[in-house]
């Protein structure tokens, strides 16, 4: 881990051992995947942690391993670093995961003393990617992740599941009210009823803005449902009300890419989505949400060239989503009379970067796609 100093300027590392924050582990095994931010390791039989932690935002993961080389689903937990910050943690061997009680202040304040012996046990940040952690994280900030942060502070890629029907049934009762109602379902009905309620485990689920259930309000008309089914402006709005400030959509639109990026997780990854749909599919809003536009531009391409090669073939060769809202978004910009010119020319250029890169075809975007015909509303 220590090779990453090499690229540093002489300075800047000398600064960076005097301001820079230091991660203790106490008995990782040898063999963890251990990482911060979007870089990981596998810890080796002298690994005690990290130093030179540039101060800012960072995302500490890590995996346990067995015995022949599985490595269990990853963890992780957010951090700002304050300048010169000394964090100390400690491996339960029996949870095979970090303690849940906190190292005793004596031994903190032991190992703080002890640090110029410890110091060649302490792999260095790898500085090279500070720049583009940066880019990732820059509209996240303390109090969208004291308000997204799972209760239990740790992030899994892997939730645990506890089934709600047999949780809020009562002793000796009848199964859930839903399987009362028997008469009257399709089998596909039936069946979805007899599966069991399964819901992360209370305090283990990253507590991000909910989505929107319906896209138009109570009383709308058939004809109302079709047009914000098309426009997706009414919801967008319903939840940024909701929000202190608008922009912390785009903070949590960055905090769900790093939790699928660097954390593996992929409820994460399917609340990103979502934000992606419900901002490209808004038309009446743009204008009024402008700023919210701009940022979404500069943090989605910086994203895009983030996505590991796998998920990306998945992105762009099959069900691509991204390009498919995308082309909605800048459709909408190209035809909306209220949007200005600078927001025009902003979305023009994304376009050509993105069609440079990834060859993709933004050409005749008023050609209604088939997954972009209108939605039919029965009147049954």
């Amino acid at each position: 881990m220590s090779e990453s100093i090499i690229e540093i300027d002489p300075e800047l590392a000398k600064r960076l051992l005097i301001e820079g924050g230091t991660l203790i582990m106490l008995d990782v095994p040898t063999g963890t995947d251990f990482g911060i931010d979007i870089k990981s390791w596998n810890s080796g039989e002298n690994f005690k942690g990290i130093k030179m932690i540039p101060p800012g935002f960072h995302f500490v993961h890590y995996s346990a391993t067995d015995d022949y080389g599985e490595s269990a689903p990853r963890v992780g937990f957010f951090h700002f670093f304050s300048r010169s910050e000394f964090v100390v943690k400690k491996w339960d061997p029996k949870i095979e995961d970090i303690s849940l009680e906190a190292v005793p202040e004596e031994t903190v304040q032991r190992l703080k003393s002890n640090l110029l012996e410890l110091d060649r046990y302490l792999g260095a940040y790898p500085y090279d990617m500070w720049k583009q952690w940066k880019e990732l994280t820059d509209k996240i900030d303390k109090s969208l992740v004291e308000r997204c942060n799972p209760k239990s502070g740790y992030v899994r890629s892997a939730l645990e599941l506890i089934n709600y029907d047999d949780a809020t049934r009562p002793r000796g009762g009848e199964p859930s009210k839903k399987r009362k109602r028997g008469s009257g379902l399709t089998l596909e009905e039936r069946e979805k009823e007899l599966l069991p309620d399964l819901k992360p485990k209370p305090g283990t689920e990253l507590r991000l803005t909910e989505l929107p259930q319906k896209f138009y309000p109570d009383d709308a008309t058939p004809a109302e449902i079709t047009r914000h089914s098309l426009d997706t402006s009414y919801a967008l709005d319903l939840m940024l009300n909701k929000l202190k400030d608008p922009m912390e959509i785009i903070g949590e639109l960055q905090l769900t890419f790093v939790c699928f990026l660097a954390g593996q997780s992929l409820d994460s990854f399917e609340h990103w989505k979502a934000l992606i749909s419900l901002i490209c599919k808004a038309d009446s809003l743009i204008e009024r949400r402008r700023a919210i536009y701009v940022e979404f531009f500069k943090v989605l391409e910086v994203q895009l060239s983030h996505v590991p090669e796998e998920v990306l073939c998945d992105i762009v060769a099959s069900n691509n989503f991204v390009y498919h809202n995308l082309r909605k978004l800048f459709a909408n910009i190209e035809e909306n009379s209220q949007v200005d010119d600078r927001l025009k020319s902003l979305a023009s250029r994304m376009k050509d970067k993105l069609t440079k890169k990834f060859l993709w075809d933004f050409k005749n975007l008023l050609d209604e796609e088939d997954d972009e015909a209108p939605v039919v509303v029965s009147m049954d």
